[in-house]
């Protein structure tokens, strides 16, 4: 039955990172569903004050990385909220338009479309904004997966 156990946490530890190229999966949720997955077949014991802290503020750590890239990437070159919020609905749409391809071309196009609607920008202003929007999302979401790696491994560390 362990091999069961660890089948299935290692499996929503995977989805997890499926999450980072398909962003309506929330990644985090599948991370913290396998902690308590472990917790509920193995016992909490081993789960400290200092494990939860130490998560929860990665998991915030996540969160603010998150919406720090896309930020910082689309106001860098020039972006405004519009591109922000064009960017952020790409990103969501785009992979379901586009498969595999989408979760690039969506946030990138989403921001040029949202520049070019709302601010009347330039064409060439609009896309440069656009490419600083794939650039915060492609680092948020590296950072992203780093910080994920990190999780896993601690909860790895304590429980083995």
């Amino acid at each position: 039955m362990d091999i069961l156990y660890w089948s299935v946490i290692v499996v929503l530890f995977i989805i997890s990172f499926v999450g980072l190229i398909f962003p309506i999966i929330p990644s985090i949720l599948f991370i913290g569903a396998g902690f308590l997955v472990y917790g509920v077949i193995y016992g909490f014991d081993e789960f400290t004050w200092l494990f939860w802290t130490l998560q929860g503020l990665l998991f915030i750590l996540i969160m603010t990385v998150d919406y720090l890239a896309n930020l910082f990437g689309v106001k860098k070159f020039g972006g405004s909220k519009a591109a922000i919020w064009g960017s952020t609905i790409g990103l969501l749409v785009g992979p379901f338009i586009i498969p595999f391809l989408g979760i690039i071309v969506g946030p990138f196009v989403g921001a040029v479309i949202a520049e070019l609607i709302v601010h009347k920008t330039d064409f060439s202003t609009a896309v440069k904004i656009g490419v600083g929007s794939l650039l915060g999302f492609l680092s948020g979401t590296i950072a992203k997966g780093v910080i994920q790696l990190v999780m896993i491994t601690y909860f790895l560390l304590v429980v083995l």
